[in-house]
């Protein structure tokens, strides 16, 4: 029998340091703009005595991160304590091809030695190829829009996936297309800020055959090799029991949740399951200028984390109920909440996994859980001031502490509660 895999996930932009890719220049542009759009909000002591304060333009700025470039043999060592026997991260794109078609050999090296230290710490490396950033000379080509984007990302999965191909096996092609397609293209919040509809259409078209190809590419490479997507995936359902609310959660739980993977269906061993969303939603009618219809949230927000998030574990059961009609392993990819007091984290991981143990209970095939994040880290648009990690950054010092979640989720593990 597969043997069950756990861990924590996080992506290379938001934790490494020294990147230079689309989001890094975005940084530089926008920051200052964040941070005086924060000065709106009223803040919570414990977030402003924090380093960086939202309310200051470095806090918007990627820089050093947590230098886990240089520091990822002690971040897997605290992994490893905590019990994981697997994790999940990414390959930076901008790293590895910095200029179009020329691949840096010393990059490629230095993801060797993150994947060999995974494997001395008898952690399975779940590696992720594109977690949204892209290589300047890309980014200028248009990026994702840009039609030969499917071949350019294809070329660079073919390479990685030749010179890892004997140390990985789990590979996942993209992070969340819905995500980046929603706030890049379909709206203007993140890179390249679209704001379009036709954008948004192109753009997930583009995605799903990049990950065709790589999915070809990785199987040609590989007898062994394992390729799915991490797909964000919400829990809904009516706030009222009438037609027109179930129909609004109909509509969009298909536009969320189901989209692209039908459109990659005969190309995927396995779905990495994001879940962090519950919503109750209501129809309702708004009259503008040009009238329209318009989804209200009615969530109870009985928890919710610093964000102003709903803490919702049961949602999860739900999501991978869901998720297994597609017919193939599941794996939970990412799960978490920000929270930097520490005071949700230890029972949402406890009431999370015992509502995936129900799951599969029900025979639904989850063979593993990456909590997000393993480390504070760079949440893009929002910086550094949503905490995340089982493990706790002084951004001052860069010094890890693991939190007393990061203990009861190994406690857990330890118990085989799953």
């Amino acid at each position: 029998m597969e043997r069950f895999y756990w861990g924590a996930a996080t992506s290379s932009h938001q934790i490494e340091g020294g990147n230079s890719n689309d989001w890094t220049e975005w940084e530089k542009t926008h920051a200052k703009r964040l941070a005086l759009g924060a000065k709106r909000t009223t803040w919570p002591e414990f977030i402003l005595k924090n380093y960086p304060s939202p309310l200051e333009p470095e806090n918007y700025i990627s820089g050093k991160a947590c230098d886990h470039y240089n520091r990822f043999r002690e971040d897997f060592d605290i992994a490893k304590s905590l019990g994981h026997n697997a994790h999940r991260f990414s390959l930076e794109w901008s790293r590895i091809e910095p200029e179009e078609g020329r691949f840096d050999e010393k990059e490629i090296a230095h993801y060797r030695e993150v994947i060999a230290a995974l494997r001395e710490r008898g952690m399975e490396p779940f590696v992720t190829l594109w977690h949204w950033t892209l290589p300047l000379w890309l980014a200028k080509k248009g990026g994702v829009l840009n039609k030969k984007f499917p071949e350019y990302f294809a070329r660079f999965v073919r390479r990685v996936g030749d010179e890892y191909k004997s140390e990985v096996r789990f590979w996942i092609t993209l992070n969340e297309p819905q995500i980046i397609t929603s706030y890049g293209y379909f709206k203007d919040i993140w890179p390249p800020q679209k704001n379009s509809v036709i954008a948004g259409i192109r753009a997930m078209r583009q995605l799903a055959k990049a990950h065709a190809l790589a999915y070809t590419a990785l199987h040609a490479g590989s007898r062994n090799a394992q390729v799915g997507i991490a797909t964000s995936n919400s829990f809904l359902e009516p706030a009222r029991n009438g037609l027109l609310d179930r129909a609004v959660v109909a509509l969009n739980q298909y536009l969320r949740n189901h989209v692209f993977l039908n459109r990659i269906r005969d190309v995927q061993d396995f779905i990495g399951v994001n879940y962090y969303s519950h919503d109750r939603v209501s129809f309702a009618f708004r009259l503008k200028s040009h009238g329209g219809a318009f989804v209200q949230n009615k969530n109870k927000n009985e928890r919710v984390d610093d964000r102003g998030h709903e803490c919702y574990p049961s949602g999860i059961y739900h999501v991978l109920k869901d998720a297994a009609r597609y017919n193939v392993p599941l794996y939970i990819t990412e799960n978490g909440l920000a929270d930097a007091r520490d005071i949700h984290r230890a029972a949402f991981i406890e009431e999370t996994l015992r509502w995936v143990a129900q799951a599969r209970r029900e025979g639904v095939d989850v063979r593993g859980y990456f909590h997000w994040s393993l480390l504070d880290n760079f949440e893009w648009d929002k910086g550094f001031w949503p905490r995340f990690g089982l493990v706790e950054i002084d951004y001052r010092t860069l010094k890890r502490t693991a939190r007393p979640s990061a203990w009861r989720y190994k406690k857990l593990i330890e118990e085989e509660i799953l």
